[in-house]
Order: C-alpha cells, then structure tokens, then sequence
C-alpha cells in the first residue's frame, strides 16, 4: 500500500468530492485534485433525485440540510402539450413510503462542491490542489502514478489507487486505453437562464416541466436562482449564432410571446451523448461519473448517476484498504453493478426520455400525452413511473447484483 497517497482523485465535481467526504470520514488518507484555480461556478446539472439526496444525508447530514435549505423543493412535475393544453402532473409525495425526500431538489451542482470543499477543511487527512490537470497515468503491482500538470510544470504522483472523475474528456480514461461507446446525436442542446417568471404567464406551472409542440419542444426548469429553458437545436447550425441574443430572443419569445427582450443570464451549447465505456477500471485505476458514462441531461439522471457511482465505490476502497477486500474483486462487483446500470437503465431511459419529447407526428404526440395523463392519473402507474424516473427502482435494482 502507498505510503505516499492511498487515494489520489482527479476531479473535484459532484462525484469526486463525494467520494473524497466519504473516505475522509473513514480515516483514509485522500488526495484531490481540481484542474481549476478554484472550485468552477457555472450552469450544470442542477436536479438531485431522491436516491442522492438519501445517500448523501447518510454521508453526512449537516450538507442534505444544507442543500434543501439552499435548494428549490419540487415536489410535482410536468408534461404539457402546448397546442392543446393538456398537461399531465406527477405528483412525487406517492413516493413518501419509498424515501424520505419525495421530491426533486432543484440546486445548482456548485452548491454541493463548495460544501464540500468548506467538509473538507476539517479533516488533516483530505489534501485538496488546484491547478492540477491529470494527464496520463502509469502504474506497477502495487502503484498507480499520476502525472498532472500544474502552473509549475508536470509533476508526478504516487498512489496506491487512482480515481479518474475529470468528467467526459478524462485524460485517465483515454490514457488507460479504455473505449468510450456509444454515440452523439446530431443535434445539439441550448441551455439559457432567464429571471422572467413563466410561473405568471403559464397555468399551475410546476417547477420542472416538459414542453410538447410539433414546431419545438423544451424544458422549463426552475432552481433555486432562476429559469432555465432547453431547446433543441440543429447540428449544422453555426453555435456562435446558436449562442447570439437573436437565436435565443426568437426561441424565447416563441415559447411565449411578450413585450420587449428576455433578460437571459447563462447561455451553453452541449453535444447530446449516449456514451458508456467498456470498461470502469483497469487495475488499480476506477472511473467514476462522466468520465465513464454520458448521456443527454433529459431526467436529470447524468450527475445522479456519477453520486451513486462515487457512494458505491467508496466503501470497497475502505474495505481495500483496510485490508479486508481486495482490489480485483471490488473493482470487478463495482463495474458489474454500475456499468450494466449505466447500460440497461440510464442510457435507455435517457433516451426513452428523448424520444418521448422529439416526435412532430400529430398523432404521435397525442397518442404520448393521452399515455402520460392516464398513466399520472392512475395511482398506482403513476407510482411505479415516478419510482423509474426518480432513480429509485434503478439504484435498488443494481445491488441486486452479485
């Protein structure tokens, strides 16, 4: 066992920091690592599902608290049809016999990394560095070494487990080798912010809400700060016009038609993936989030996945290192589990999810509404759809797995 850093992780996002809390408590001496000057604040994920929020409460209280204090409860959810009207609402208190948080917590992802970060100042055994970028990786029988480049130059690390969660572009995953299946769709996502309050223009709208309309769909959803709007774009369109304040002015005030411009906040562009890769470690190496699997942000399932992933793992390597499990056979249990998860589940739902939205046919769509309100109005189809769509019935389905 290295002396020197049992645990180095790359990438201080959600499932990085988790798992740094989570070892920390366990007296396991961690290093993380952040390629960033400081802790990024920008627009992300922004939906914890149920399963995350028990999960973390059980790391640590103080921070679920915390996050609900900060965060925007959502307790219902929407499918509208925009021609007709027709809205379809899930009710999540169905689910208050299945969880003890039986709802979304809308909370921008920086908000847990900085509660975090302010956790990890306690603990004399977490070193946290910034400006440090992983670049590949070598490793022995009993060592994992890491070179990242720093304002300094490359530097070189020694661990005896390295953790890559650098997100989709994972130098540690490309330097392992390791093969990134799966596909992008054509089209891009547009994700703007904008303080305007639908709430008074749109009836008994919920704070998360999913558009139908044969000339464009979207997504309203509410956080904590403000509204976001999803729009599918074309891929060959140029993104600088994608991002200009014509595009969006035109997509907004299409969505709902006001007096003057919209004030719009963040503006992104993202490439819409379904990506698993073959593998989640290569001896003494484990990927965790989305530098092992992506997938288009249409549920919220993305960042959840990369918690549950990183809550998994965590307790094998305390048992790893505490010298009462070895690697080879928690590494290959965590892969089984999480990576036929990510397959089965996330990715098909994800794109279910899509489907569900994108189609232009009539008859199609109203065949899809009708499906959703029967299915909302139904208790006990409404339960078993918000048990798939909150996570919970996927979580519970993994352990499960030998």
């Amino acid at each position: 066992m290295s002396q020197e850093y049992p645990v180095i992780i790359a990438g201080a996002g959600p499932s990085g920091s988790v798992l740094a809390l989570s070892l920390a408590k366990a007296g396991v001496k961690v290093l993380l690592l952040e390629k960033e000057a400081q802790l990024p604040i920008d627009l992300r994920a922004s939906t914890f599902h149920p399963p995350s929020l028990e999960m973390i409460g059980a790391m640590d209280q103080d921070i679920v608290d915390a996050m609900i204090d900060k965060g925007l409860v959502a307790d219902r959810y929407q499918y509208r049809d925009r021609k007709t009207g027709d809205c379809a609402t899930f009710n999540m208190a169905q689910l208050k016999d299945e969880t003890s948080y039986p709802f979304r917590l809308q909370l921008e992802q920086y908000e847990l990394t900085y509660l975090i970060a302010e956790k990890l100042k306690d603990y004399p055994n977490v070193e946290v560095r910034y400006n440090h970028e992983a670049l590949r990786f070598e490793q022995t029988p009993e060592t994992v070494i890491l070179f990242a480049n720093t304002p300094e130059g490359e530097v070189s690390l020694t661990g005896s487990f390295l953790i890559g969660a650098e997100g989709a572009r994972s130098n540690i995953r490309k330097s392992s080798g390791i093969a990134f299946g799966g596909f992008t769709y054509d089209e891009k996502f547009l994700v703007v912010s904008t303080s305007f309050a639908f709430e008074d223009v749109f009836d008994d709208l919920s704070y998360v809400n999913y558009v139908a309309d044969p000339d464009e769909w979207c997504v309203i959803l509410r956080t904590e700060k403000i509204w976001r709007v999803l729009f599918p774009t074309q891929g060959d369109e140029d993104p600088n016009y994608i991002l200009s304040d014509e595009f969006i002015q035109e997509r907004l005030h299409h969505l709902h038609p006001r007096e003057g411009a919209y004030d719009i906040g963040h503006r992104t562009i993202y490439n819409v993936n379904q990506r698993v890769a073959e593998t989640y470690y290569q001896e003494r190496m484990v990927l965790i989030g989305d530098a092992c699997h992506i997938n288009n942000p249409l549920g919220g399932m993305g960042m959840n996945g990369g918690l549950h992933d990183a809550f998994n793992l965590a307790p094998r390597l305390i048992k790893i290192i505490e010298g009462s499990a070895t690697h080879q056979k928690e590494f290959a249990q965590y892969d089984r589990q999480r990576r036929e998860l990510a397959v089965k589940f996330v990715q098909d739902h994800t794109i279910a999810n899509k489907k569900l939205m994108e189609s232009t046919d009539p008859d199609v769509q109203t065949k899809r509404q009708k499906w959703l309100m029967e299915t909302a109005a139904d208790p006990v189809q409404a339960k078993e759809f918000l048990l798939e769509r909150a996570m919970i019935n996927c979580v519970r389905d993994s352990l499960k797995v030998a």
